[in-house]
């Protein structure tokens, strides 16, 4: 398989670490490795201080994969694999499940790997999410779109939701659409759910595509709404154990297996996860507001609604120069990281030329927008 450039990645290998306001992070404000341990109980703080550092399973530990099962209905610990992040669920599952004599449908635009990996083993069509201006959140998913591109060698439906970069959650009634259009046609469906819980509302969230569909796999990971990126701890929910087995089995030719500190902490994490996600949200909710009133007062250079769902949105920007112009400027002159359009460039369709993405997940935000500002005054 050959894979393209992650351009994402590439540009923020350039500049996240130099740039001095990251202002379109992906993940939410994490924690210190004592505030971590500190929600842990006196079991798991124990075997913290005595914790054996050799290899660990490549499934995962069972406690964990258990804890794990515990977060959706009616799943068990060998309904889940742990993965190192998400990065390596999404692709241990594309090539467990495609073939170059299969097809596969994504959303477009995507996290570039949502795209890719399957694209490096068979054909791909894109279905791109509509900018909807008049709607409440600015973007809509027609499902007879992604009906449209099926095949009859379809095998594999790809979904993000809630969505990056654009913030889109699809209402039940269409994410239940799409489930029965997989299962009129045995298609699988993968869900990369990683802003699951950071919902604006949290009577539309919506239930893990695992617990409604017999061919789904849930992708989650404790580095987005769990902000918990430097654990590198993410997983598959799937309840088909062979196609699970096969996900594992591929491990050996990567990670092998997680790191044992990480499946320590990851377990104490998923223990706290009402604490871990009231957080985020209590964070979320106090920046927003922020975020709007600065686009209200910019309304000449930018167009923006408040994402459905997740800590990113993906607003317009207005200006002639252009959107790729204007942000390298912003970070070459101010230290403003946001991330252009370019990033997020598709081989199956286009996708908006016009817009960047923006975080509102850190608790720097605030100096982050002021920085911003400053740099539009300029």
């Amino acid at each position: 398989m050959s894979l393209p450039e992650f351009a994402l990645e590439a540009y923020f290998a350039r500049w996240e670490f130099t740039a001095r306001h990251n202002l379109c992070a992906s993940d939410m404000e994490s924690l210190t490795l004592t505030d971590l341990l500190a929600l842990g109980t006196p079991a798991q703080r124990e075997a913290w201080d005595k914790l054996w550092l050799g290899y660990t399973e490549t499934a995962g530990a069972p406690s964990l994969r258990a804890a794990i099962a515990g977060m959706y209905a009616g799943l068990e610990a060998d309904d889940v694999a742990v993965t190192v992040g998400a990065g390596e669920a999404i692709f241990q599952s594309v090539r467990a499940l495609l073939g170059p004599d299969d097809h596969a449908v994504t959303l477009i635009p995507n996290y570039q790997s949502l795209e890719a990996v399957a694209a490096s083993i068979c054909a791909v069509t894109g279905v791109p999410l509509d900018p909807a201006p008049g709607s409440e959140y600015g973007w809509s998913l027609d499902p007879d779109r992604i009906a449209a591109a099926l095949r009859p060698n379809t095998r594999l439906i790809i979904l993000n939701v809630p969505h990056n970069p654009t913030g889109y959650l699809p209402p039940r009634p269409v994410f239940d659409a799409i489930i029965e259009l997989a299962r009129s046609r045995g298609i699988w469906i993968l869900a990369d759910e990683v802003y699951r819980g950071l919902e604006r509302r949290e009577e539309e969230r919506l239930p893990p595509a695992v617990e409604l569909y017999e061919r789904a796999l849930s992708v989650g990971v404790l580095s987005k709404t769990y902000g918990l990126p430097g654990l590198r701890l993410g997983w598959v929910a799937c309840r088909d154990r062979e196609l699970l087995r096969r996900i594992v089995r591929q491990k050996d030719y990567t990670t092998l297996c997680a790191p044992a500190p990480s499946e320590a902490l990851g377990e104490i994490a998923i223990g706290a996860r009402d604490h871990l996600v009231a957080r985020s949200r209590a964070l979320v909710t106090k920046n927003l507001p922020l975020l709007q009133a600065f686009f209200a007062r910019h309304a000449n250079r930018f167009e923006w609604q408040v994402p459905a769902a997740g800590c990113i949105g993906f607003p317009r920007y207005l200006g002639g120069e252009g959107v790729d112009i204007f942000a390298d400027d912003a970070v070459e002159r101010s230290g403003v990281l946001l991330l252009p359009a370019r990033v997020y460039r598709s081989a199956l369709g286009p996708v908006p030329a016009d817009r960047f993405r923006i975080g509102f997940g850190r608790a720097d935000m605030p100096a982050a927008l002021e920085a911003f500002e400053a740099h539009l005054s300029r």
